[in-house]
């Protein structure tokens, strides 16, 4: 695999349709980031292969679609409205705005390079604040949400209520989250706007360790099923110090990302933190009922983290290849072919040569209905379509020529050895 630069992935995103900037044509808007037909494609593809992972393929379940805007009661039970903060500098030259704690030099500036100007630091909640309804007054005050955990928790009891499972079972969410990043920046992987897949995995306090241990493995054939390779995976073992309030045990799965050694998602066993505080300020009960017995207790909670984004940016760079191939350079994307957005790439040998025209319909027709994500191409010479399919991540080219006509096989090319191959057109 070549050294991948941030700048060769932002590049490809943006001439072939994966990610755009936000609201680009006016000027853009900082932390935001739109998604082209081929990066929803993947997007999609990602986040549905997490939800066949951990939610289809299992019995222990469940999955919700929480509101994102939720009562204000909500953010100040969980300890987000006091909490939810960032350190933030403010440059006295060039009034600049910066996290405390992610400057390389806290003494300079990196906009003006002048030192010894930033003040001192002051906490910044990074929730965004609106009002529901036409008063806006304190009790209108609501927030979209920084992470879709809550949904679970608040729907702890209701669906406890309705399907009455049995301990250990977990409750999975996907969905928009909201921070207001005093400094987005690394393309998607630090935005203000971004997609979680969360779970709350509820468990009797006695066998935490046990669970915790194998959701490690869960995560690991997590990380296997998206292609990213072992070596550039690591578990930090988050120190007390350094963990969230509520956590008594965390690991930090981290990715080698062009930035460098980055958070690609977390675990957290968070006790009974988020159900105990619920519980406290709602005056409900979140106690759950062991099956024929009196036995009754809050469940404790482990928290695999999610972030589509990350995973996402994770995926484009172990995908990302340069390679030479006839004295030219190549540069293609060595996606795994569930996650790639195009499965085939359908054309005709000759565009102007109408019966190979009509069969590569026939055939693009035929594999569309069965695949769903097929691409039809008849623009430019067949290697210039070859490196238009390679660089978005095909798997596999069809063409279609004469001899299709006569018996019925088509030539695949495959994408990361460029072999072709003849097979007949019903076996693919």
């Amino acid at each position: 695999m070549s050294e991948v630069k941030l700048e060769n992935i932002v590049s490809l995103a943006k001439r072939r349709g994966f990610i755009y900037q936000g609201s680009e044509v006016y000027g853009g808007l900082s932390g935001t980031w739109d998604y082209g037909p081929l990066g929803v494609t993947l997007k999609r593809n990602i986040m549905n292969l997490w939800w066949k992972m951990f939610v289809d393929t299992r019995d222990d379940m469940y999955g919700v679609d929480a509101a994102i805007l939720m009562n204000q009661k909500v953010w100040q039970a969980s300890g987000h409205v006091d909490t939810f903060t960032d350190p933030l500098v403010e440059c006295g030259n060039c009034k600049g705005r910066f996290r405390a704690d992610k400057l390389d030099d806290p003494n300079k500036c990196p906009t003006c390079g002048k030192t010894g100007t930033f003040g001192e630091a002051k906490q910044f909640n990074m929730m965004f604040k609106t009002h529901v309804g036409p008063v806006q007054d304190d009790a209108a005050v609501s927030y979209l949400r920084p992470e879709t955990a809550q949904g679970i928790f608040t729907n702890f009891k209701n669906v406890v209520d309705s399907f009455y499972p049995d301990l250990p079972f977990g409750i999975a969410q996907q969905g928009k989250a909201f921070r207001n990043e005093i400094s987005p920046r690394d393309f998607v992987f630090r935005a203000r706007e971004f997609e979680q897949m969360e779970i709350e995995y509820f468990i009797a306090p006695e066998n935490w360790e046990e669970e915790f241990n194998k959701w490690v493995v869960a995560c690991k054939e997590w990380f296997k099923a998206l292609g990213l390779p072992e070596d550039k995976v690591h578990e930090l073992e988050v120190p007390a110090e350094d963990r969230a309030h509520y956590s008594k045990r965390t690991i930090d799965f981290e990715f080698d990302y062009p930035i460098g050694r980055e958070e690609l998602m977390g675990l957290a066993y968070r006790t009974d933190f988020d159900l105990g505080n619920i519980q406290r300020v709602s005056g409900k009960s979140m106690e759950y009922t062991v099956k024929g017995t009196n036995t009754r207790f809050v469940p404790h909670v482990i928290e695999p983290s999610f972030g589509v984004e990350r995973a996402l940016m994770a995926v484009l760079c172990s995908a990302y290849r340069e390679d030479e191939q006839g004295g030219e350079r190549r540069v293609y994307l060595a996606l795994p072919e569930h996650l790639a957005p195009v499965k085939y790439c359908v054309s005709p040998l000759l565009k102007n040569k109408p019966e190979l025209v009509a069969k590569a319909r026939e055939v693009y027709e035929s594999l569309k209905a069965k695949h769903g994500n097929v691409m039809w191409d008849d623009n430019g010479n067949i290697g210039k379509r070859y490196r238009r399919q390679d660089e978005i991540g095909t798997p596999h080219c069809v063409v279609i020529d004469f001899q299709t006509l006569e018996d019925g096989t088509v030539t695949v090319r495959d994408r990361d050895t460029t072999e072709q191959k003849r097979v007949s057109i019903g076996s693919m």
